[in-house]
């Protein structure tokens, strides 16, 4: 239950509570019909302190809007999987972490996938009370372990996922809460485990995405919260190329990773001294 989880374990209620704010937009872009009770209050309290900090009374926005840009990563990363779906050697998805994300419930997926969600036992006790009575429209398994933890991927391979076919992962929402050496070795596990022609997606901020004035308000929320970004990356291509994956970075805002809701302008790669997240996504060498 909510009072179990911790300050990162929260955030994916934080996510939940982004999603179902989206599908109640008749603009949405998609629609998530479990995302409330996944929330719950909880949620609904860490929306409200994130749109304060973003949207204050009588002001303009002066940090980056959360709510957009969850819609479009959402969005993102459901096109992404469901085109990985379709073609036929795709046999195995992987959430790590999962967290309140409920596609393994909400989209329809080819009877040969098979839908892995790895996280921390207390968020996925969360989630399964959250949904109980809900039927996954996937064969699902979870597996509950911290991916800090160093056996993770014994406990993953101990649900029945095979290292031998290719594999798709998305890795959403996590990097950034975890030091550099951690982004590294859980890259490396996830590489050490994944077929050639895996494919991978994550999102991922830059260096200065931790440091700038114009992200203190933001940044602040979620140290507050006790759950501080603690990574950042100018150079995802070649972050993702040191563990075996070859990979394109596209921005929120760009051509297939907009959908009309960016609401700020993309600045180019060659600029300094922004802030920039990326959505990367490639395969295994």
């Amino acid at each position: 239950m909510t009072p179990q989880l911790d300050a990162v374990e929260r955030t994916a209620l934080l996510t939940a509570a982004l999603r179902a704010a989206e599908t109640r937009r008749p603009d949405r872009l998609y629609e998530d019909p479990y995302a409330e009770r996944l929330a719950g209050q909880t949620g609904t309290d860490l929306l409200a302190a994130v749109r304060a900090a973003t949207f204050p009374p009588g002001g303009e926005r002066a940090l980056p809007s959360t709510p957009d840009y969850n819609a479009i990563r959402t969005r993102f990363f459901d096109d992404y999987l469901q085109q990985a779906a379709q073609d036929p050697g795709t046999t195995q998805i992987v959430l790590a972490p999962a967290g309140m994300d409920s596609r393994a419930y909400r989209l329809d997926w080819p009877d040969r996938v098979r839908w892995f969600e790895v996280d921390r036992p207390a968020v996925l006790a969360h989630k399964d009370a959250s949904l109980a009575g809900v039927e996954p429209r996937v064969r699902r398994h979870a597996v509950a372990v911290d991916l800090t933890a160093p056996d993770w991927p014994e406990r993953l391979l101990d649900a029945g996922y095979d290292p031998t076919v290719p594999s798709t992962w998305l890795v959403e929402g996590l990097l950034y809460y975890i030091p550099e050496p951690g982004t590294h070795r859980i890259l490396q596990q996830v590489a050490e485990i994944s077929a050639p022609g895996s494919r991978i997606a994550a999102d991922l901020v830059n260096s200065a995405a931790l440091t700038l004035p114009g992200m203190r308000g933001l940044l602040d929320v979620f140290a507050g919260w006790g759950c501080p970004w603690l990574f950042g990356s100018d150079e995802p291509e070649e972050f993702f190329d040191a563990h075996g994956f070859t990979v394109h970075a596209t921005q929120p805002g760009e051509e297939g990773a907009g959908y009309g809701r960016w609401p700020d302008p993309v600045p180019p790669r060659t600029e300094r001294d922004v802030r920039r997240v990326f959505f990367v996504h490639g395969r295994r060498r």
